[in-house]
Parts: structure tokens; sequence; C-alpha cells
């Protein structure tokens, strides 16, 4: 019974970190419009449960407070991170990817 709480704590906190990564993502680089926005939300939340737990015991490795930081701490962390560094590099692949466009089609005139 109290592996079932303790996922589900762990559940929950990676929940509240790639909300929270998320929110802070869409705060700090303002979207376009509100599908812009709707993508960046749904993205910063989706790889903030997947990777949250990868992500924090990293971060917690990296810089030495895995002894001292709960698995909950640690999935927060993480998941958090994960969120709000997504959509940077996704959003450094869909420039990339314009400036190549934007590129062959210039060579494609010519």
């Amino acid at each position: 019974m109290s592996d079932l709480s303790q996922a589900a704590y762990i559940w929950s906190a990676k929940g509240v970190g790639a909300l929270a990564g998320s929110a802070i993502s869409i705060a700090y680089m303002l979207p376009k419009g509100r599908r812009e926005a709707a993508i960046r939300f749904c993205v910063g939340v989706v790889t903030g449960l997947v990777f949250g737990a990868p992500a924090g015991m990293k971060i917690a490795v990296s810089l030495d407070l895995a002894a001292m930081l709960s698995p909950a701490e640690i999935s927060l962390m993480g998941a958090a991170a994960a969120s709000l560094f997504s959509w940077w590099g996704l959003g450094m692949l869909a420039r990339l990817s314009t400036q190549y466009r934007a590129g062959s089609n210039r060579s494609n005139k010519q």
C-alpha cells in the first residue's frame, strides 16, 4: 500500500513540475498566439512527465544533491527543468528548419 502512495506522490510531483515549467516557459518567451501557447504548454507538460525523473537525477547527481533530496523532489525538479527547456530546444530546431527552408528556396530560384 505504501508503494502505491509513494508512486502517486512522485507522479503528482512530476505533474506539478511539468505544469510549472510550462507556465514559466510561456511567461518567459511569450507565444505569438493561442495556438502556439497551447502547443508549447502541451509539449512542456508531456516532456516534463516523460523526462522528469531522469532529468532530475542528472541534475541532482551533477550538483551533488542526490543524497539530500527525496525522489519526489528530484522528480519535481527534473520535470520543471525538462518542461522549461523542451520548448527552447524545439524553438531552436524550428528556427534552423526555417533558415534551411529559406536557404533552399533561394538556391532553387537562382
